[in-house]
């Protein structure tokens, strides 16, 4: 699967695709695009990009580039 198929499912496609095929990296805190509050998640590797779901399942935000410091990639 490739981001661009993946940014054209449902939500709960996503939520499905997550779950069957996406590799947890572990928990992430995403900056707010305000600069506010940060939002607790998750990390999955999917293919080729990676994605951050967070942990009320309300946000999937895809991305090419990986979010994860190399270290804990590694782990």
């Amino acid at each position: 699967m490739t981001i661009e198929n993946f940014k054209t499912l449902t939500h709960e496609q996503k939520l499905i695709e997550l779950k069957h095929s996406g590799e947890l990296l572990g928990s992430y805190e995403r900056n707010a695009e305000d600069g506010g509050n940060k939002t607790p998640g998750d990390i999955f590797g999917l293919s080729d990009f990676w994605v951050f779901l967070s942990d009320d399942e309300k946000m999937v935000i895809p991305t090419r580039r990986n979010p994860l410091p190399e270290e804990e990639e590694a782990e």
